[in-house]
């Protein structure tokens, strides 16, 4: 069975989005497809070689679709991302155009569509950002794997990732020059 993975960039105060919405603490550089020996992005490569969907939120979606078709700055990172089957959770958007690329999938009911992609053959599932849609997921009891890109810096107000509790099991932690850290927590059903 594929396993659902939620990926969030969280500062180390556990914030996932700032109280604007914003997340001015991200911090990354861009691909360079002539980059080979750099251990972070080497990290999120693997990762994206293991996932073949990629599941996002209405706002999440509205805030990357005039960016990453269009992202050559990012490489083989972004020819991956934006190559990935994608899935829109919406009930109000009728379509979700991806630049070129083949557009996502609108669904009206994610717990459904996750379950049904679930069971399927092929990669895993990525849930990329999308808080209110994670933690109905979380509720649904579909989330496999949480990773947090935690960066160096604390906000001390905004949206945190988890509301309520939940019992995790570390996966892996990993740390990189770049000051990022790697937390892997798989979710105990």
């Amino acid at each position: 069975m594929r396993k659902l993975i939620v990926q969030q960039w969280v500062t180390v105060d556990n914030i996932a989005a700032e109280e604007d919405g914003g997340l001015s603490f991200v911090s990354g550089e861009p691909f360079d497809d002539e980059v080979t020996d750099n251990p972070f992005q080497n990290s999120l490569l693997g990762f994206i070689n293991t996932v073949d969907t990629l599941i996002l939120g209405a706002n999440t979606y509205h805030q990357s679709k005039d960016y990453w078709p269009y992202a050559d700055d990012q490489g083989e990172w972004g020819r991956k991302l934006n190559s990935h089957t994608k899935f829109v959770a919406s009930s109000k958007l009728a379509d979700a155009p991806w630049g070129d690329f083949p557009a996502a999938t609108v669904t009206g009911d994610p717990v459904v569509t996750i379950r049904e992609l679930k069971e399927l053959t092929g990669g895993d599932l990525w849930l990329w950002g999308s808080l209110t849609l994670m933690q109905s997921l979380l509720a649904a009891r579909l989330v496999d794997e949480v990773r947090l890109l935690v960066c160096p810096t604390s906000r001390g107000r905004g949206r945190r990732v988890f509301e309520d509790r939940h019992d995790l099991m570390l996966v892996e932690a990993t740390g990189f020059d770049n000051g990022l850290a790697l937390l892997r927590y798989a979710i105990k059903q």
